[in-house]
């Protein structure tokens, strides 16, 4: 029976450390996933307006085969410049891909929209670069959620976003699944006007809150009467649907390689699609990469990919879930708990 880690963080998959840098005035930052050595990586994209960088690599008919990080940034495209202060942090202490005298490290990265969150964007190079290279630097076992790195100004829906972790372990077989997911979402993460959360029923030791089966039939989007539940009209962020997209990682320590993390990544996203709704917009840039660290041998078991799969898709609901629980009210964008009281 597979239950939560002892830190319930994606980290509890052996060699991955997590490293968050945010920036309160400007109501952004970065999430990095550090491997102690490089790891398999491939990628899924489902939403309609995705953001990344060096993502092709990880087709499996391309030629690297191992990645030494995985970048998840705020800052729309801006953002992406977060890649070159992971790539510095590593490139420093000579980790990378050896190409001739040269070592280049390989780390792909996806970006989720929050500029229009009210922070202070008026920079004149984005501060993404060193906001990545803190984080690197900080990565470690334990690590904040909610309010924290690329989940510091996430919106999710009507509510507060913000970064959630996850894992599920089987110690009698040694079998580690985690995730990761900054969440800032255009659908909804609780059941219309209730507290519940649709990813309820796979919650795991009160993990978010520990709430009550729902009363009443579920409805996808809060009622028009029920306004106090939804951020200022005059919100920006909540006005323009293209300000959106969750961006993840999930996480295993079988041995896979890319095209068997392909497929976990493509089932994982069934994770977002269990905890967010609606999800996979044309709007959104959703985006879950999967890493797989190496160290299980999942054996020779036709089944085990797929099993795999839907353990990894729980724990990616899991995960949203405990990310918009854990934030707090930023700005227009008020929290779970002081909206429902709790």
């Amino acid at each position: 029976m597979l239950t939560p880690g002892p830190r319930n963080l994606i980290t509890d998959v052996d060699g991955l450390l997590v490293g968050n840098a945010e920036d309160d005035r400007l109501r952004s930052g970065v999430s990095v996933v550090v491997g102690e050595r490089p790891f398999v990586a491939s990628v899924d994209v489902r939403g309609g307006a995705p953001g990344t960088r060096e993502t092709d690599l990880l087709d499996p008919s391309c030629r690297v085969d191992r990645v030494d990080a995985i970048c998840l940034s705020g800052g729309s495209a801006y953002g992406l410049s977060a890649t070159d202060g992971v790539m510095r942090w590593l490139r420093e202490r000579g980790r990378g891909l050896a190409v001739g005298g040269v070592v280049v490290p390989i780390v792909p990265s996806a970006i989720l929209f929050d500029l229009l969150n009210g922070g202070d964007k008026e920079w004149d190079w984005p501060p993404y670069r060193e906001l990545a290279h803190r984080a690197t630097g900080a990565a470690a076992r334990d690590f904040a959620l909610g309010n924290a790195g690329a989940g510091m100004g996430a919106k999710a829906g009507n509510l507060k976003g913000g970064l959630g972790s996850a894992s599920a372990v089987d110690r009698p077989t040694g079998l580690q699944v985690g995730a990761l997911v900054a969440v800032n979402s255009r659908g909804y993460t609780t059941m219309g006007d209730q507290p519940q959360f649709w990813a309820w029923a796979l919650e795991q030791d009160g993990e978010f809150g520990g709430l009550p089966p729902p009363q009443r039939g579920l409805a996808l989007r809060v009622p028009h009467d029920r306004a106090d539940l939804t951020h200022d009209p005059a919100d920006a962020a909540r006005s323009d649907p293209r300000a959106n997209t969750t961006i993840a990682v999930v996480a295993t320590n079988a041995r896979l390689d890319k095209a068997s993390a392909g497929r976990l990544a493509m089932m994982a996203q069934d994770g977002l699609a269990r905890a967010i709704r609606p999800v996979h917009t044309p709007q959104d840039g959703d985006t879950v990469f999967a890493v797989a660290t190496g160290t299980h041998d999942l054996g020779d078991d036709p089944l085990a990919l797929g099993e795999l799969g839907t353990v990894a898709a729980d724990c990616l609901a899991r995960a949203v879930a405990r990310g918009v629980y854990s934030a707090v009210t930023l700005g227009m964008a008020r929290s779970w708990r002081d909206v429902f009281g709790r």
